[in-house]
């Protein structure tokens, strides 16, 4: 029994590597249209650790949370939160946040990136306590989307 175990077919070896590579490309495609939509720097969704921190500051978050990914565990609950807050900078559903963004990642981040979806700023801070009391409306709130940069 070992000894069919130890023996796999290359092809499916390429095959499978050959998806990953696909999906890996569509993933940081994805990021890097998101990355422009919220007008920070594109080339972040190349780097994979200043990618996760680019994120965390898109979203409002602080960069320290960046650590939490480290913790066995609490990295679940983050990633999760993260991707709620990523739905609501887009005004997204927090379905669309956990299925689209953390269940199925590569097909919400194309649906972001990709699709009609306006990045309305960070979720969580100033500009979302804000938005929820109308009557409380300073010079600083958020109006509309930011400028592409191109």
């Amino acid at each position: 029994m070992n000894e069919q175990l130890a023996q796999v077919d290359p092809r499916i070896t390429l095959i499978s590597l050959g998806v990953a590579l696909f999906v890996a490309v569509l993933k940081i495609a994805a990021t890097w249209r998101i990355f422009r939509k919220a007008g920070k720097r594109r080339w972040a969704a190349l780097v994979p650790i200043y990618s996760g921190y680019t994120l965390l500051k898109l979203v409002g978050r602080s960069g320290w949370w960046l650590l939490l990914y480290l913790v066995p565990f609490v990295n679940i609950v983050v990633s999760l939160i993260v991707q709620l807050n990523l739905a609501k900078s887009f005004r997204r559903s927090a379905a669309f946040g956990f299925f689209g963004l953390w269940i199925f990642d590569v097909i919400g981040y194309l649906v972001l990136g990709f699709g009609r979806s306006t990045y309305w700023g960070p979720a969580v801070g100033q500009w979302h306590q804000a938005a929820q009391y109308p009557a409380y409306q300073p010079a600083y709130v958020h109006s509309g989307p930011p400028a592409y940069r191109r």
